[in-house]
């Protein structure tokens, strides 16, 4: 079920763009840049947060610095439709899983993932992802390049 739309006024709208290029600015600077008083900016956001419009800040990793040189899309065919819950629960316990999309088309399942190496990433598909009984087929897309990595522009 859609949750409902939440309606963003412009200051809404730029006090987002301002949180979306550092999770990390005060709101005290928001409200400067903003020329509009601090508490505005808190009431503001804390408005947003209890919509669920913000739903948190992240930290964004750059995993090749940890080694993880191998990203990849995993198309999941299921041998049950039925199954995609168990399915999912099980994905969620392998560390190297980012991603789980249910689709439409080809797969049931789409997930992203990352691998220390292609023989780590072949690892992981042979010993563990399908291993899982509910997975009939998969189809690995390695990425080779992101072009482009962003938020939607406010």
């Amino acid at each position: 079920m859609a949750q409902p739309t939440v309606e963003i006024d412009s200051l809404d709208r730029a006090i987002l763009r301002k949180l979306q290029a550092s999770g990390r600015v005060s709101y005290l600077e928001i409200a400067r840049e903003l020329a509009v008083s601090g508490g505005t900016i808190h009431a503001r956001v804390s408005r947003m947060r209890e919509a669920g419009l913000i739903c948190g800040v992240r930290t964004v990793i750059d995993y090749e610095r940890l080694g993880y040189t191998v990203q990849a899309f995993i198309g999941l065919k299921l041998v049950r439709a039925h199954d995609c819950g168990r399915l999912i629960g099980k994905l969620e316990t392998v560390p190297e899983v980012l991603e789980i999309h249910y689709t439409t088309g080809a797969y049931s399942l789409l997930i992203k993932l990352l691998a220390k190496s292609m023989q780590d990433l072949h690892a992981l598909l042979f010993e563990r992802l399908q291993g899982f009984d509910e997975i009939q087929s998969t189809e690995t897309f390695v990425i080779l390049d992101t072009s482009l990595d962003r938020e939607l522009p406010l």
